[in-house]
């Protein structure tokens, strides 16, 4: 079988320039996918450093809050146990209170020949203050109640 020649070589051109460019498309969507690959690479490695980073610091929070867990525990027993130590310096209202009297108090009930060291009667309170004004009896009685002495 013998080829006809074409008379027309319009279409075989025409054929031609678009293989080349379709070849040319090819090339430049290649190298497209293969900048993309690339990237995708980079960023699969930033993305696993960054997850190994929230990782690292979620396990180095985590000990802290155990951390810090514990020592409250630890704190909070101690409370209990110095509070059940302590009841015996609670006052009348259930408040912690002071265990001396400060010093020009004690010096004014020695004066009056009241010890400060044990618990104190009203009357004998009333008789050793009744020469000083209504303030100062309140000051010193608002301080032996404080300290848990006033009986």
């Amino acid at each position: 079988m013998e080829l006809e020649p074409m008379e027309n070589n319009e279409p075989l051109t025409a054929t031609a320039s678009l293989l080349e460019r379709l070849n040319a498309a090819a090339v430049v969507l290649e190298e497209g996918l293969q900048r993309m690959e690339n990237r995708y690479s980079e960023m699969s490695g930033d993305v696993q450093r960054i997850v190994a980073t929230v990782e690292g610091a979620e396990n180095s929070l985590e000990r802290r809050v155990a951390e810090l867990e514990e020592k409250i525990a630890e704190l909070q027993a101690k409370g209990a146990s110095v509070a059940a130590g302590s009841n015996a310096n609670i006052n009348n209202n259930g408040t912690a209170g002071r265990k001396t009297l400060p010093s020009n108090t004690a010096a004014l009930l020695a004066k009056q020949g009241i010890s400060a060291s044990e618990t104190v009667e009203t009357a004998a309170l009333d008789a050793a203050l009744n020469g000083l004004s209504i303030e100062q009896r309140i000051a010193v009685k608002s301080q032996l109640m404080r300290a848990g002495l006033l009986g």
